[in-house]
């Protein structure tokens, strides 16, 4: 029996219909052709009444806990927030805010946005990497970023946006599953 790999994909937004989920559902779809995996997505909007006024994870109803623990546990990060103010949004970083620092460890995470423009495409490399390299992630080297203009409504139209996704799927899937032993020994020992 082959393994399939727990991917975890987080994204963003807080309303739907929402464009970062249309581009982390793609992303999770790229993946499932590449890699045998089970995937489970969280989106933001409705966790966010429950995180936004919560300062400490034990103030933090189940439903939530059971979120962080499925993020700390994951083979592979799928990270996605649309650009506000030239950065991830601030519910997105307090999501984070709750991860155990060392939950991550070696932990490969590829990241996307999406913007009005595509002058905020660097949001992956000044914004989003340096969160992920505080947890000592394996930010994987391509990251996915869509502009309005990629999208015909809620659904990709760009051929350069699919084949960007193919891409950072191919450079990422060797990388699933390589991580050394002592970042799950790690999770292990949290975990019990």
């Amino acid at each position: 029996m082959t393994r399939k790999f727990k991917v975890v994909a987080v994204s963003g937004n807080v309303q739907r219909p929402s464009r970062t989920l249309v581009l982390v559902e793609e992303l999770i779809a790229a993946l499932s052709e590449a890699l045998p995996i089970e995937a489970h997505t969280i989106e933001l909007g409705p966790l966010a009444p429950q995180i936004g006024g919560a300062l400490y994870r034990s103030q933090l109803p189940a439903a939530v806990e059971a979120e962080l623990a499925a993020i700390e546990s994951a083979d592979l990060l799928i990270v996605a927030s649309p650009v506000y103010r030239g950065s991830y949004t601030g519910l997105f970083k307090h999501l984070f805010d709750f991860v155990h620092h060392e939950a991550l460890i070696d932990v490969p995470v590829l990241l996307a946005a999406t913007g009005g423009s595509d002058r905020h495409a660097l949001v992956i490399d000044h914004q989003l990497r340096p969160l992920f390299s505080f947890f000592q992630a394996r930010t994987l080297p391509l990251g996915v970023y869509a502009s309005e203009q990629d999208f015909q409504g809620y659904e990709i139209a760009s051929a350069a946006l699919r084949e960007r996704i193919v891409l950072a799927v191919q450079r990422a899937a060797p990388l699933v599953g390589i991580a050394p032993q002592a970042a799950p020994a790690l999770r292990l020992a949290r975990a019990a």
